[in-house]
C-alpha cells in the first residue's frame, strides 16, 4: 500500500512537472542563415505596454514590412510560415496588438481598448522599427480587422510609409456583412444543407440592421476564410513561437475586446473616416472572401482620393490570399517594391 502511495505522489509530481514545462515551455522563431539576417521574437515597450514582436527577413538592407493582424485580437505570428517568400527580399516585422496574444497582460485593464488606442500603438512602433533599422519610410500592410488599423494610420501619417496594402480590406461593415451573409447562403444551398440555411436566414434581421456579422463558423465551413490552405486553432497551439499560457493569452484577449472592438468597426465604418490618403495604396482580395466582401471592397475603393491606388484581385482565394496564393503575392510585391 505505501509503495502505491509513493508511486501515485510521485505520478503527480511528475504531471505537475509537465504542464509546468508545456505551459512556461521557451518560445523563439527559426533561424534565418545569413552574414545579415534577422530572426527574433521579443518584447519591446510601446505606449507604456509590453507588446511582442516577431522580426524576420534573410537581410536587414531589405524594405521593412509592418504587418497589422486581424481578428480583432487574433494574433498572426503563428502564421509566419507562410511568409517564407517575403523574408527572401523584405524584412517583415508582425507583432500581437495590445490586448491580444502574446501582449496579452492579465494584470492590466483593457476595458477602454478602441481602434484609436491601436493605431497610436503602430504609429509608435512604426517610429521603433523605422529608427531600428534605419528607414525612412517603411510598408504598412494590413490584414482584416488590421486595415481598420491600417488605413487609419496611412491616413494620419502617411510621410511614415512608403504604401499601404489592405488585404481583406475592411469598407463599410454593413454592405460587407450582407454580401458574406448572401455569399454563405448561397454556398450553403448548394451543399444543400437546409439546417443551415434555415439558421443563417434566422440572424438575417440583425445583420441586414448593422448588428451582426455573419457567423464565422459557418463562413469556414463554406469556403469563405480560406480555399487553399488549412488554418486552424492547431497552426497557435504547435507553433514554436507560442506555448500554452500564450495560447491562453490568446484566448483571454479574444474573449476579452473582441465583441467591442468588432461593435466599433460597425458603429464608425471607414468610409465615414477616411475619404482621401495621400500615399500609394493597394486593396488585395481573395475572389472568394466572405469575411470581407470584395464588393464591398470595391465601392469603397473607388470612393478614396488618391494619386496612386490600384485594386488586385486574387482569383483562387478567399480571406487570406498572401498566404493562400504565396507565390503570387510574393512576385507582385517583389514586382511592385523591388
Amino acid at each position: 500500500m505505501k509503495n502505491i502511495k509513493k508511486i501515485i505522489k510521485y505520478m503527480g509530481v511528475i504531471i505537475i512537472i509537465i504542464l509546468l514545462l508545456v505551459l512556461f515551455r521557451p518560445t523563439w522563431t527559426s533561424n534565418i542563415k545569413g552574414d545579415n539576417s534577422i530572426s527574433v521574437l521579443e518584447q519591446v515597450k510601446i505606449n507604456g505596454t509590453k507588446q511582442q514582436i516577431m522580426i524576420r527577413g534573410r537581410d536587414q538592407n531589405n524594405p521593412v514590412i509592418i504587418y497589422v493582424h486581424g481578428g480583432p485580437s487574433v494574433s498572426e505570428i503563428p502564421y509566419a510560415k507562410y511568409e517564407d517568400l517575403l523574408e527572401k527580399d523584405f524584412t517583415v516585422v508582425n507583432y500581437d496588438q495590445r490586448g491580444s496574444g502574446k501582449s496579452y497582460h492579465f494584470n492590466e485593464d483593457y476595458s477602454n481598448l478602441t481602434a484609436d488606442v491601436l493605431v497610436d500603438d503602430l504609429l509608435e512602433l512604426t517610429d521603433y522599427i523605422s529608427k531600428r533599422f534605419g528607414k525612412e519610410k517603411v510598408i504598412l500592410i494590413g490584414h482584416s480587422y488590421g486595415t481598420y488599423l491600417g488605413t487609419m494610420a496611412a491616413y494620419k501619417a502617411p510621410e511614415k510609409y512608403e504604401a499601404y496594402i489592405g488585404i481583406g480590406q475592411m469598407s463599410n461593415m454593413q454592405e460587407s456583412e450582407i454580401d458574406n451573409l448572401n455569399n454563405t447562403i448561397s454556398e450553403a444551398k448548394k451543399a444543400g444543407n437546409t439546417e443551415d440555411v434555415k439558421y443563417l436566414e434566422g440572424v438575417a434581421e440583425k445583420i441586414h440592421a448593422g448588428e451582426a456579422v455573419t457567423p464565422r463558423g459557418y463562413v469556414y465551413k463554406y469556403g469563405g476564410a480560406t480555399r487553399l490552405i488549412n488554418m486552424s486553432d492547431g497552426d497557435i497551439l504547435l507553433s514554436r513561437e507560442y506555448n500554452l499560457l500564450d495560447s491562453i493569452r490568446y484566448t483571454y484577449g479574444v474573449a476579452n475586446s473582441q465583441e467591442r472592438l468588432v461593435k466599433e468597426t460597425l458603429d464608425k465604418p471607414l468610409p465615414k473616416i477616411v475619404t482621401k490618403l495621400e500615399l500609394p495604396f493597394y486593396f488585395v482580395m481573395g475572389k472568394y472572401d466572405a469575411m470581407t466582401s470584395s464588393n464591398a471592397a470595391k465601392n469603397y475603393f473607388d470612393r478614396i482620393e488618391a494619386d496612386q491606388k490600384e485594386f488586385i484581385s486574387f482569383e483562387e482565394s478567399a480571406h487570406y490570399p498572401n498566404f493562400e496564393e504565396k507565390e503570387k503575392f510574393y512576385q507582385w510585391m517583389c514586382d511592385t517594391f523591388k
